[in-house]
C-alpha cells in the first residue's frame, strides 16, 4: 500500500455508497469519513443551540469546531438532522471549512475512503480511485422502504420516493459542488447488484489502482 491512498465514492442518497465505503475500508486498512456525516453535524450543532439554519456566519463557525474523530451517526441519523442538513450543506462557508477538514483527513496515512457528494470532483479531485455509485430513484426508495420496515416501522412508498427525486434535485441543482459524476470516475450501477456483487466490482477497480501506482 502507498504511503496514503485515497477512494472517492459519490452518488445520490440510497445507492449505497455508505455500505460499500466500509466494505472497501475494512478490506483495505484504510480509514472511513462518511462526508454526509459531518454536515449533519454542523445541523445538528445549529438544532442544539435553536440557531436559524440560514444563519451563514454560526454555520461557519460550528463546522470549523466539527471533530471529525467524534462523529456519532446513531444520533445524526435522525431525519430532522438530515433534513436541517440539507440546509446548512447550501451555505459556501460551511462548504469550504468542512472540505478543509476532509481534505486533512484524507491525507492521513495510510489514507482513507470518503463518500459523499463531491468527493471526486473536489474534494479529492487527485484520488487514486473515484467511483460514482448510483441506482434508480425507485430502487433507493423500495431499499429505504425494507430499512424502515425492518426496523419496525411503517412508510409510504410513494412518499419516500418523492423525498428521494426532491433531494437529487437539490443535490444536483445547487450552485456550489452540484452532485454530478467526475469525468474519471468508474460508473457503478447498483440497481440490480447486491452488495457482494457491487463490492467485488468495486475491488477490483482499486487493485487495478494499486497494481498501477506499486509498478511506477
Amino acid at each position: 500500500m502507498p504511503s496514503t491512498f485515497t477512494i472517492a465514492i459519490d452518488g445520490p442518497a440510497g445507492a449505497g455508497k455508505g455500505t460499500l465505503a466500509r466494505r472497501l475500508a475494512d478490506h483495505f486498512h484504510l480509514n472511513l469519513l462518511d462526508t454526509g456525516l459531518t454536515y449533519r453535524a454542523v445541523a445538528h450543532r445549529m438544532l442544539q443551540y435553536g440557531l436559524p439554519l440560514d444563519n451563514a456566519s454560526a454555520a461557519e463557525t460550528a463546522a470549523r469546531q466539527i471533530d471529525l474523530g467524534a462523529l456519532d451517526r446513531e444520533v445524526l441519523s435522525v431525519h430532522s438532522v438530515g433534513e436541517a442538513a440539507s440546509q446548512v450543506a447550501v451555505i459556501p462557508a460551511v462548504r469550504r471549512a468542512l472540505v478543509d477538514k476532509q481534505r486533512a483527513f484524507a491525507r492521513t496515512p495510510p489514507g482513507a475512503v470518503l463518500d459523499g457528494r463531491d468527493i471526486g470532483t473536489v474534494v479529492c479531485p487527485d484520488a487514486d480511485v473515484k467511483l460514482y455509485v448510483t441506482a434508480t430513484a425507485l430502487v433507493r426508495a423500495q431499499r429505504r422502504l425494507a430499512e424502515i420496515e425492518q426496523r419496525g416501522g411503517a412508510a409510504e412508498l410513494a412518499q419516500i420516493l418523492a423525498d428521494i427525486e426532491r433531494r437529487d434535485a437539490r443535490d444536483m441543482g445547487r450552485e456550489d459542488s452540484p452532485l454530478r459524476p467526475a469525468t474519471d470516475a468508474h460508473l457503478l450501477d447498483t440497481s440490480e447488484m447486491d452488495i457482494e456483487t457491487a463490492f467485488q466490482a468495486a475491488r477490483a477497480l482499486v487493485e487495478q489502482a494499486l497494481a498501477r501506482r506499486n509498478a511506477d
